[in-house]
């Protein structure tokens, strides 16, 4: 691909599923609750006065639920319902979106009660930084899939899918032409078809190598159809502020750094030559495992630097043209992996030079 680096950001996150990226961190303790948090209860009997009901043992796994049980037995709020009864469902279902859609794992079938603490005073949901904490858990998920031993992709895939559906023109599916709020929900009714036959990943590959600079949209939420949806919370100064910070994602033991400096065309400016990338690869083994750690303590250098995310806003000219600089391009072709397929599929497009409009970018 001949138009350098491109990954999802915290501004995708706001636009693609609506969700907010500024406010507090999603920390804290996986399992033994009741050891931090100020008037904190058993976990089991504090997940009894909330939700009303405890599940029977053959419904729980260590410290996740069902997903079946939830379902079953919160399918459903009666009509008449009183305002205790409704919190209970709100909470549950604010548990299942949380644990099948945002955080889901490779079973895809169980609900952690991790979010317990989250779910006593529903009107405070909306003061987490939902979107970075997403956003951590999918830039995981996607570093673990890369390794050959690994076979399974969790994580909020809708979000990566319909990431790559604006971005990339050509990958879109046809007869899906009405923008509506969150842009995700553009998509809705969309699935894929599973009578694809032939080396799908071979020919996907071949795809990618073959894309130019123009199947690329590097600023789709400029566009007018966008302009008229877009919910106005999500433009506030305290939203947008985060999209342009260089600082970490954390997801309770998930840290991930949101580098924005290696992307900047997707804000309007140029690419220079990138600074060397934040080495974080000894937080990769730090998975969330060991419920008895209070993580804002035991990785507390990162949840500062959250906290202080406004130091970290970067600054640049947003240009017309936005797209990497011609010096960048010279570094990506020296440096980066420039095609995924054997030589044979290819018919030698390493002879591509660099677009001429890059040369009038200048370095950035």
């Amino acid at each position: 691909m001949p138009f350098g680096e491109c990954t999802i950001t915290l501004q995708d996150v706001a636009y693609q599923l609506g969700l907010p990226v500024d406010g507090r961190y999603v920390s804290g303790c996986l399992t033994d609750f009741q050891i931090y948090i100020q008037g904190g209860r058993p976990t089991w009997v504090w997940f009894q006065e909330l939700l009303g009901v405890i599940p029977p043992p053959s419904q729980v796994q260590k410290f996740a639920v069902n997903c079946t049980w939830f379902q079953e037995t919160f399918g459903e709020c009666l009509e008449g319902a009183d305002e205790e009864i409704v919190r209970r469902f709100a909470r549950a279902y604010i548990m299942m979106l949380l644990g099948t859609q945002l955080f889901t794992d490779k079973s895809g079938n169980r609900i952690h009660i991790r979010w317990l603490p989250y779910v006593p005073r529903l009107e405070e949901m909306g003061t987490y930084s939902w979107g970075s904490a997403a956003l951590a858990w999918l830039y995981r998920c996607m570093c673990r899939v890369a390794n050959r031993h690994v076979v399974k992709l969790a994580g909020p895939l809708q979000l990566l899918q319909f990431w790559i559906f604006w971005r990339f023109p050509r990958f879109r599916p046809a007869g899906y032409d009405t923008c509506s709020w969150p842009l995700a929900s553009r998509w809705s009714g969309y699935n894929i078809s599973g009578s694809e036959k032939g080396p799908i990943v071979q020919m996907w590959r071949l795809r990618i190598d073959m894309l130019q600079a123009r199947d690329f949209i590097w600023m789709p939420y400029s566009y007018p159809e966008v302009l008229q949806v877009v919910h106005p919370e999500v433009l506030e100064p305290r939203h947008t502020a985060m999209w342009w910070s260089v600082t970490s994602l954390i997801y309770f033991a998930v840290i991930e750094w949101h580098q924005i400096d290696r992307v900047l065309p997707q804000f309007g400016g140029v690419q220079p030559r990138p600074q060397p990338a934040l080495n974080i690869d000894f937080l990769m083994s730090k998975d969330g495992r060991g419920g008895d750690r209070w993580f804002p303590s035991a990785l507390q250098f990162w949840h500062l630097h959250w906290e202080s995310h406004a130091d970290y806003v970067l600054w640049f000219d947003v240009v017309a043209d936005p797209g990497p600089s011609h010096d960048f391009l010279d570094w990506w072709s020296q440096h980066g992996k420039r095609f995924l397929s054997p030589e044979m599929y290819l018919g030698d497009p390493k002879a591509v030079p660099i677009p001429v409009e890059a040369s009038q970018r200048g370095a950035g």
